[in-house]
């Protein structure tokens, strides 16, 4: 017969034995297997970062926070009515300047709203009632799509026929004064960014970085996609990628933005949202909830949230003190579209405006997509200050360092 102690050793062998696999369990129906070595590696990183922020708040020196919501605007979500989507659009073109236009950030702007329009809900009395918006100055409109067994030839035409329809049709988009190309932004739908998915579905182009670039997409917004299972290993980062021939996820890695460093020739710009772990929001009290920059109903932006966010730490390599926050959204969804449009985000920039007024060395900016690949650029570039057109102008200039 085993004795008391051993009986107490099996026992707490066998308990730890069925923690670690409930624990395995539920990182694997999370799909977090993608990513979490990647958030356990840079650990350090991560800290590093933080005392540096903590640092410039003691020695008085500014740190500039960008923040831009990359929304992917459907409002055929749920297939309503023509009569219903419509509303939905014409209730953002209502609402948003109501709530929104009375916040100015440390630059003088009112938040900024990218609306990631999807070519396959293509109407063009939505994308004029959103072109109205952008020009008096609330936000942009950039590419989304959901696509699924084209060929490259088909895709590459679907981007290269939507896009001049935004710019010729709508004015939308931006026009390069050196190449007179029409440059936009791009978030893939479904989250399958260049054949993400282990079915393929969604996509099923390996080559969808290369037809991207030459299509004049510019950067890619549509990481992190955690807890699905089109997450890759890189995360928190902005980094630039290339096509590896033949094969999928060739986003998967790539060389990372640094300040004096020259991005490698053919390859895309991908600027990520943070994606870390919530360690004071757990399930069971057990596993923390997964915290990627997600904006939906019951679930909005708070200063909790925001410092997650922060603490993510993504940012061009040798610039701490220039932060960048990309969040996502479904603006159009049901309950999404109240979260946005009922007031309850206006206390999240009364939370910024007190913060920065009670904290001088926290500059906070409201930034578009395309001006946040602009900012990158500028980093990269060693520019000290933060170079921000007013908003709605300068829609035909050219990426900096294009």
């Amino acid at each position: 017969m085993l004795s008391t102690t051993a009986g107490l050793a099996m026992a707490a062998a066998c308990a730890t034995a069925t923690g670690a696999a409930a624990v395995t369990t539920a990182i694997r129906r999370r799909q977090m297997q993608y990513w979490l070595p990647s958030w356990l590696r840079d650990i350090p990183e991560r800290r590093s970062l933080q005392r540096n922020l903590l640092q410039r708040n003691r020695t008085g020196q500014p740190t500039d926070v960008f923040i831009a919501v990359c929304d992917h605007y459907e409002p055929r979500w749920g297939r309503p009515s023509e009569a219903v989507a419509l509303e939905k659009v014409d209730r953002w073109c209502r609402e948003y300047p109501r709530l929104f236009g009375r916040f100015l950030d440390s630059s003088g702007r009112c938040p900024q709203h990218s609306f990631f329009f999807p070519q396959d809900e293509y109407r063009p009395e939505y994308l004029d009632r959103l072109a109205e918006l952008c020009r008096q100055g609330y936000g942009d409109v950039e590419v989304h799509l959901h696509h699924d067994g084209e060929t490259a030839a088909q895709l590459r035409d679907l981007l290269n026929d939507f896009r001049h329809t935004l710019h010729e049709r709508h004015g939308l988009l931006r026009r390069n004064p050196a190449t007179g190309e029409v440059e936009w932004c791009f978030i893939h739908g479904n989250w399958a960014l260049c054949n993400a998915r282990p079915d393929g579905r969604w996509c099923g182009i390996n080559e969808e970085l290369d037809i991207l670039r030459e299509t004049g997409c510019r950067a890619d917004f549509t990481l992190p996609s955690a807890p699905g299972d089109t997450q890759i290993s890189t995360i928190n980062r902005i980094y630039y990628a290339r096509n590896q021939p033949g094969r999928p996820r060739s986003h998967e890695t790539g060389q990372r933005a640094a300040v004096g460093v020259q991005p490698p020739e053919d390859s895309l710009l991908l600027i990520q949202g943070p994606l870390t772990l919530d360690w004071r929001n757990r399930r069971a009290g057990i596993m923390p909830r997964i915290e990627n920059g997600d904006l939906h109903a019951g679930r909005g932006p708070d200063g909790r949230r925001f410092q997650l966010w922060l603490n993510a730490g993504v940012h061009v390599a040798g610039r701490p003190d220039w932060r960048f926050v990309k969040l996502h959204t479904h603006g159009c969804k049901d309950g999404n579209i109240d979260l946005w449009l009922d007031g309850t985000v206006c206390r999240f920039h009364e939370w910024l405006q007190q913060t920065a007024r009670e904290n001088p060395q926290f500059r906070y900016h409201y930034v578009t997509a395309w001006e946040m690949a602009q900012l990158v650029h500028q980093a990269e570039q060693g520019e000290k200050e933060p170079n921000l057109q007013p908003a709605a102008a300068g829609r035909d200039l050219a990426l900096a360092g294009s």
